[in-house]
């Protein structure tokens, strides 16, 4: 579960912007919270604010630090930059560290992790849990000098520290290195976070799920709920083997001329819905289609299925930028209840969004509802929820959105 994220010095994000997933002390909606040592969560956020302020880069600023943080040992070679985008709209910034913090729980245990790069070098690195209630030191780093807390452990970290690169994370490493409490706070960045644009080939997740039956019934069963005139699907996985040039297909003739005297394997899908229509004699019949005869917005309801899925069964954390995008309104709140509600793994949702019709506090209590604004004189972005401003109990907050009440909207400028 994710208790707090935090970013400074990233794309339109000059200062500091936190995302905090801690309720305040509000009474609707109070059966959704999500409880984690005497302390309640939030299980949805909604983030939204006017084109171009900046929405979009809290989601970007989770994807990329996740992908740096689970990929880094293998990608991060001695002269490789740190995939780092700070603030450029002023003379400064560019030469200061992108920050990235994640607080987090996993198996009932406690984790804080961050840290502080220029595309040069990792500045600032550290880890936190509380394997037994109280926040315990693993490792702190200041460039290349790292400090540890004396236990038994502290020379098989010494020993891990001397072959960090300075742009590379000590955490991402000591996990290939097999430490232990790395290994376990790693966990949740692998297994536990799912965002939308890592989900966009249907196809290709499906394969990924291909002998889990489970994920395959959940995915048709909400493909039925969502009335896109589905009435079943079938998933046909094949794995073949050719030995011969005449049976190659066009996109893996290069890997078989790599390997002429090996074998090449590769997999097939064959996805169908079905339909209901009419034959010939007026009778009711099911009829076949394959994917690609279905609507965009089917296909991207299908493969944010996949995802949501994941997220809802492992208690994670499902990320989308544009939640709406394509689809009907009614989905859209389906989605958001499908965490709302009766949520006993404790997954999460966070989105950005235009819509006003999810302001709804029928929907979504006062403290999920975060907005992104933008400083049209300097550029800088700024993120804030709207359970800092003082709101009537019969308020509604899509309409003190639109009259501008919480900022955040577009000005029309008369031309």
């Amino acid at each position: 579960m994710l208790l707090r994220f935090e970013v400074k010095n990233y794309r339109s994000f000059r200062d500091e912007a936190i995302l905090d997933m801690e309720a305040v002390g509000l009474a609707d909606h109070k059966d959704c919270l999500l409880c984690f040592r005497n302390n309640d969560y939030l299980p949805v956020i909604s983030i939204n604010g006017k084109n171009g302020g900046g929405k979009s880069n809290i989601i970007r600023a989770m994807w990329l630090s996740t992908q740096f943080i689970k990929n880094a040992q293998r990608t991060q070679y001695e002269s490789a930059e740190i995939p780092v985008c700070p603030f450029e709209l002023n003379d400064y910034s560019k030469d200061e560290p992108t920050s990235f913090e994640y607080e987090y729980e996993d198996d009932g245990v406690c984790y804080c992790y961050g840290f502080s790069a220029t595309k040069k070098e990792i500045c600032e690195e550290h880890l936190y849990w509380s394997p037994k209630g109280q926040k315990t030191l693993v490792f702190k780093r200041d460039y290349q000098e790292f400090t540890f807390p004396v236990n038994k452990e502290k020379k098989i970290k010494e020993m891990i520290s001397k072959t960090v690169g300075p742009n590379q994370l000590f955490f991402a490493l000591s996990c290939t290195m097999n430490y232990e409490p790395c290994i376990k706070a790693m966990k949740w960045f692998r297994t536990k976070l799912f965002f939308s644009k890592d989900y966009k080939d249907l196809g290709a997740n499906l394969m990924d799920y291909s002998e889990d039956k489970e994920m395959l019934k959940s995915i048709t069963n909400i493909a039925k709920i969502a009335d896109l005139g589905i009435s079943d699907m079938k998933f046909e996985f094949d794995n073949k083997q050719i030995d011969t040039i005449d049976n190659l297909p066009d996109d893996a003739v290069r890997i078989f001329k790599e390997n002429l005297n090996g074998k090449v394997q590769y997999n097939e899908l064959k996805a169908s819905s079905y339909h209901y229509g009419v034959d010939l004699n007026g009778l009711k019949k099911e009829y076949e289609l394959t994917l690609d005869d279905e609507s965009d917005g089917t296909l991207k309801l299908m493969s944010r299925a996949i995802a949501m899925e994941s997220a809802l069964k492992n208690g994670g954390v499902f990320i989308i930028d544009e939640i709406e995008d394509k689809l009907h309104p009614k989905l859209v709140e389906y989605i958001i209840n499908c965490f709302q509600q009766n949520n006993t793994s404790k997954a999460q949702l966070i989105f950005t969004t235009h819509s006003i019709d999810i302001m709804n506090r029928e929907l979504l209590r006062r403290d999920q509802y975060y907005l992104v604004d933008k400083d049209s004189s300097t550029g800088v972005s700024e993120l804030y929820s709207v359970a800092d401003f003082s709101v009537r109990n019969d308020e509604k907050i899509g309409k003190a959105y639109l009259l501008g009440k919480y900022g955040a909207i577009p000005y029309i400028k008369e031309v």
